[in-house]
């Protein structure tokens, strides 16, 4: 066991520079027990978890979220946990786990053996449910996202056009999100006048069409623009060394960033946004950016800050608006904000990692989740020189029907034919038929913290269930199995104990495993009956 030990400190030591001056910080390391399954750390690595003691992975969280949500926290079937208030860095190697924190003490221990048992723990003690969510409609109806339709040409027809052909296709209304490019720059929130004529009969149709509305921002400013020399003179944005506004490099190019450390540039950044609620009915926001890495280096902050910090900053600024969204966060568990996976390439193997990444979303503490863009939300997939896959979008709506939220991109009208568009919109209808339940479930969890979507192991622990990944919880009630993988039209469904009353009217009693007809049209999903 110390050879292990030892061997594993090294490896870590090795792969991150960050472990340099290791015997100043906490240091835990724990054997991985036969049949346990660990999961946590970073969302984006979902399609590893469970990690097991055949695991060969390090990730440091000190500076980086790996493009999506992150949290100090592991926990595994066998009731164990592991915490820290601060960035923690974690190495999986040779059966044993290392986890290192430069900041804060690292706290450990087991809550019986149960994956429930030790998340339940977890939230009591270090991010209790804060008793709200996010807005109901995220949750009752399909979202719609103008990204894929638009890219940058986001402008006033165009939107109108988009939520148009919602209704006339038959879709129920819902969220619709106006994306990156409706503003006249990164930092200066308002509609340009170019693209946006007269946003405010824009926002009175969408509103009449049944819509709640939701633009796209970032805590980033344009260099050189008004709104930049006024910040920078005000000393409301981040610096470098130099002691000059720190330009950060992102995926639009170069831009300054607000210091939301600073309360006076907070007070600034949220009188935009209250401006763009009060004057035009605005309902909500699009929080992209934020990503821990945009804040390494030696900024200078108004509050002296680690990079993580800067990305909860810039979360918490949601918490005043219902109607939000998040794909990079850091330690927000049990807080009333909507946390999408980050994009999807339109690829199969990319589909097959939506249901992972929502069990590991619940299991890190955010509930209140949303799978990337229906068929996946990487633009370039779907150029005009792309190929389509008609069967990836159907099985992908199938995927999205009965999570939390669904969030549509592509219009399916414009790219699939009339048969699969009608397997589409039947999934749509399903997400709204389902919405009270779905809603009912995120209300209770905004009490309980526990997940909504759970893994098979956090509802039936000890059943060898732990590495099931292509089924899911609803709850504790609803289970639900689709298909991820392409020309597949038959699958294998665990049924966990209990009577179960499937979709189509099929009765199963369990525990068992049975092998059902998957025709392209079917989610197969369960319901338990009372006994």
């Amino acid at each position: 066991m110390i050879r292990i030990i030892v061997r594993v400190f090294l490896i870590c030591l090795i792969l991150s520079g960050s472990f340099v001056g290791v015997q100043a910080q906490d240091t835990l390391t724990l054997e991985i027990e036969k049949d346990e399954y660990w999961w946590g750390g970073v969302s984006s690595d979902s399609h590893l978890m469970p990690y097991s003691s055949s695991t060969s992975l390090e990730r440091d969280l000190l500076g980086n979220n790996y493009g999506n949500q992150a949290q100090p926290l592991l926990v595994s079937n066998h009731g164990r946990y592991i915490w820290s208030e601060k960035p923690i860095a974690y190495c999986f190697d040779e059966g044993s786990i290392m986890v290192t924190s430069k900041y804060g003490e690292i706290k450990a221990g087991q809550r019986k053996s149960s994956l429930r048992k030790a998340f339940q723990y977890s939230i009591r003690h270090f991010f209790p449910p804060q008793g709200q969510s996010p807005e109901e409609l995220m949750f009752t109806a399909p979202q719609y996202n103008t990204w894929i339709e638009l890219m940058y040409d986001q402008n006033q027809k165009d939107v109108l056009e988009y939520a148009r052909s919602i209704i006339d296709q038959g879709y129920p209304p819902g969220v619709i999100m106006i994306d990156d490019n409706w503003q006249e720059d990164y930092g200066v929130w308002e509609f340009s006048k170019e693209r946006f004529p007269n946003p405010q009969k824009m926002m009175d149709e969408l509103h009449s069409m049944g819509f709640k509305v939701m633009l796209w921002v970032v805590p980033l400013v344009s260099p050189d623009s008004r709104v930049y020399r006024n910040l920078a003179e005000k000393d409301m944005l981040l610096k470098n060394k130099d002691k000059e506004p720190a330009m950060i490099r992102w995926w639009n190019g170069v831009s300054a960033s607000l210091d939301l450390s600073n309360p006076d540039t907070r007070s600034w950044f949220k009188n935009k946004l209250d401006y763009l609620v009060d004057e035009y009915g605005v309902d909500g926001f699009k929080f992209d950016g934020g990503d821990t890495h945009h804040y390494q280096g030696k900024l200078i902050s108004h509050k002296p800050s680690l990079p993580n910090d800067h990305t909860r900053f810039f979360a918490e600024i949601g918490l005043d608006y219902p109607l939000n969204e998040y794909r990079a966060s850091w330690k927000m568990g049990g807080y009333p904000l909507a946390q999408r996976l980050r994009d999807k390439s339109h690829s199969w193997e990319d589909m097959r990692k939506l249901i992972p990444g929502i069990i590991a979303q619940g299991l890190m503490g955010y509930a209140f989740t949303c799978p990337d863009m229906i068929g996946g939300g990487e633009f370039t997939s779907f150029l005009d020189e792309s190929k389509i896959d008609e069967e990836l979008i159907v099985r992908s709506a199938q995927v999205h029907a009965l999570m939390p939220m669904m969030q549509f991109s592509v219009a399916p009208w414009r790219v699939l034919s009339k048969e699969n568009q009608q397997r589409v919109k039947r999934m749509a209808t399903l997400h709204a038929q389902m919405g009270d339940t779905i809603l009912a479930l995120a209300e209770k969890s905004a009490q309980t913290g526990e997940p909504i979507v759970r893994p098979m192991a956090y509802t039936y622990p000890n059943q060898g269930y732990a590495t099931i990944n292509d089924q899911f919880m609803l709850g504790s009630q609803i289970m639900v199995a689709p298909v991820v993988r392409k020309g597949q039209r038959e699958r294998t469904i665990v049924i966990p104990q209990g009577t179960w009353e499937a979709e189509n009217g099929n009765t199963y009693d369990g525990p068992t495993t049975v092998k059902i007809d998957v025709p392209l049209g079917r989610l197969p999903w369960f319901k338990k009956v009372e006994s």
